[in-house]
């Protein structure tokens, strides 16, 4: 826990100095977070929500993105305790009782996210994220309607973040059939966007979808050469006789570089 005892005051040293400093000259932490989200570097992401809320801590979206970073590095006991920190300044937000039934549901406690997932429902608004932690309640407790609720926060948000973090979503229950429909809706709307091609890619792999993976590592490779995890998987998916059991999990690291 040592490591966030004050993550939303932290300093950014000790991060990727050229990420650091480009978002100070730039002087838009919160851009630069988001930058950083959309190539899969989750803990600079991490390190740039917690930089914004230096500036300002009635910052709803800093509070939420440290949330949901810490949810991809899988911190989930972390992202719970700063759910409940955001929850102390801004309560009943809706989003961030979506994060924290996020955190909680991928703690295993499914009866405390069902009532923090319908509670964040009921507030006033609405919001991609709050639907996209629908969907992951329902197939963490093996309902049917997870794909209708995907669908409403790609209705509720057109941008290709959502479908691209919702095929991550479904790739954690090991729903790589609806994973890939996901990741490939986000590849079509962002095609020149590496990060979508290496998604489309993992959910390919753990389909056993050997040649469709190989092309969509590839592409990765052609938006981003030298890419690391690209070239990892692209070697180890034309091997000769390659396996999937513990394929992804054992070969992507939780800040895709």
């Amino acid at each position: 826990m040592a490591r966030f005892d004050k993550l939303e005051i932290q300093n950014s040293s000790g991060g990727n100095d050229e990420e650091v400093r480009i978002a100070r000259d730039d002087g838009d932490w919160l851009a630069q977070a988001d930058q950083q989200r959309r190539v899969g570097h989750y803990e600079s992401a991490l390190r740039l929500y917690s930089r914004a809320l230096e500036d300002d801590k009635a910052l709803v979206v800093g509070w939420l993105g440290q949330i949901q970073m810490l949810v991809q590095l899988e911190e989930y006991p972390e992202a719970e305790l700063w759910a409940r920190k955001a929850l102390e300044l801004f309560p009943n937000n809706g989003d961030l009782l979506a994060g924290r039934a996020q955190a909680i549901i991928r703690l295993g406690d499914q009866k405390q996210a069902i009532l923090l997932c319908d509670g964040s429902l009921k507030q006033s608004g609405q919001s991609a994220y709050r639907w996209m932690v629908r969907g992951e309640v329902q197939l963490a407790i093996q309902q049917t309607a997870d794909e209708h609720c995907f669908a409403k926060a790609m209705q509720a948000d057109r941008d290709w973040l959502v479908p691209l973090e919702s095929a991550l979503i479904n790739l954690h229950y090991g729903a790589a059939s609806k994973g890939l429909r996901l990741a490939l809706k986000a590849a079509e709307a962002s095609p020149d966007s590496h990060y979508t091609w290496l998604i489309v890619g993992r959910c390919q792999t753990e389909l056993g979808f050997r040649a469709n993976a190989i092309k969509s590592f590839k592409r990765c490779l052609e938006l981003n050469p030298g890419h690391i995890d690209a070239e990892r998987a692209l070697t180890r998916v034309t091997q000769r006789g390659w396996s999937l059991s513990g394929f992804v999990r054992g070969l992507f690291s939780k800040d895709d570089q």
